[in-house]
C-alpha cells in the first residue's frame, strides 16, 4: 500500500494467483501544504484506484493512482515554479500513477516472520503548473515483514525502504528518502476488523521543494459485507507537509480473472 508520495503500509501477503483485486476510494485531507507550488488548503482525492494482479503464488503486480485531485486553495506562499492557477480559489489535476511488483520471499514459520520485497516507479502524470503534483519520475524499493499473533487474530506488518525522488527543479538531481510503515489489523469477528498504522517518508538531506518529509497516522475499520470489503479510517498528519486531518473511505473486491501459467 505504500508508494513514494501517498499510500498505506503494505502487507506481505499477495492476491491469490489468477485473481485480480480492484479497489476504489475517496479521501479528504485538510490543511495540506505543497512545497513546490507554495499552495495550501483542503484536498479531495476522487477515485483512488488500485488494481492488483496475482501472477504466481509469490508474485503480485500493481497499478495504483488517483483519477482526480481537487485543491481548495486557502493560502498561497512563494512558488518555486510558474503556476497556471491565476486568481482562482481552486485547482484540480490527475494524480500520479504507480507501477509496482511485490514478491513474497518466505512464509511465516514459528517465531520467524514472513518476508517480502516490493519495488516500483511513480509516473509523471501530473501537471506541476496546476500546483498539486511534481510531474517527476520517482522510484522506490522496500523490505516487507509480517507476523500474526493470538492464533491469527492480530496481523502485524511493517515496511522499510528507500525512495529516490527526482528534483522537480533540476532533473539531474535527486533526494533520497527513507520509507517506513507499521500497521496492525485486529480481527473483532468474522466480518469486522479494527486497523491502525503509521506510514511516511523521511528526507535524508535538505529537501528540494516537493520532496519534503511526510507522515501520517491512521485508525479505522474494515467491514466484510455483500461480497465486498469496506474500509474507513481517520487520518492525522504529523509533519508540516502532511494533511492536518483527513478521512478516507474505500471498497475492494477480488475476482477470478485468468489462469496463471504453471
Amino acid at each position: 500500500m505504500a508508494t513514494v508520495n501517498r499510500g498505506l503500509t503494505e502487507d506481505v501477503d499477495i492476491v491469490k494467483p489468477g485473481n485480480i483485486r480492484v479497489q476504489v476510494g475517496f479521501e479528504l485531507d485538510q490543511k495540506q501544504r505543497f512545497g513546490l507550488s507554495g499552495l495550501s488548503g483542503d484536498v479531495t482525492h476522487i477515485g483512488d484506484v488500485g488494481v492488483y494482479f496475482g501472477m504466481a503464488p509469490n508474485v503480485q503486480f500493481e497499478v495504483t493512482g488517483t483519477i482526480r485531485n481537487y485543491l481548495n486553495i486557502e493560502s498561497r506562499g512563494p512558488s518555486a515554479i510558474p503556476l497556471s492557477v491565476g486568481a482562482q480559489n481552486s485547482t484540480h489535476d490527475v494524480g500520479d500513477f504507480t507501477l509496482a511488483a511485490k514478491f513474497k520471499l518466505r512464509n511465516e514459520e514459528g517465531r520467524l516472520p514472513s518476508v517480502g520485497f516490493r519495488f516500483g516507479v511513480s509516473l509523471p502524470n501530473t501537471d506541476q503548473a496546476k500546483g498539486i503534483g511534481t510531474n517527476t519520475i520517482n522510484m522506490f524499493g522496500m523490505v516487507l515483514v509480517g507476523k500474526h499473533f493470538f492464533n491469527g487474530r492480530v496481523n502485524t506488518f511493517g515496511n522499510l525502504g528507500l525512495g529516490i525522488l527526482t528534483n522537480p527543479l533540476v532533473g539531474t538531481a535527486q533526494n533520497d528518502v527513507v520509507l517506513y510503515g507499521a500497521a496492525a489489523i485486529v480481527k473483532i469477528n468474522d466480518r469486522f476488523n479494527a486497523v491502525a498504522e503509521v506510514n511516511g517518508r523521511h528526507s535524508t538531506r535538505t529537501p528540494f521543494p516537493g520532496t519534503e518529509s511526510q507522515g501520517e497516522a491512521r485508525i479505522g475499520f474494515q467491514l466484510n459485507a455483500a461480497g465486498l470489503r469496506w474500509d474507513s479510517a481517520f487520518i492525522k498528519g504529523y509533519t508540516p507537509f502532511s494533511p492536518r486531518y483527513g478521512i478516507t473511505l474505500g471498497v475492494s473486491s477480488d475476482f477470478s480473472a485468468f489462469k496463471p501459467i504453471q
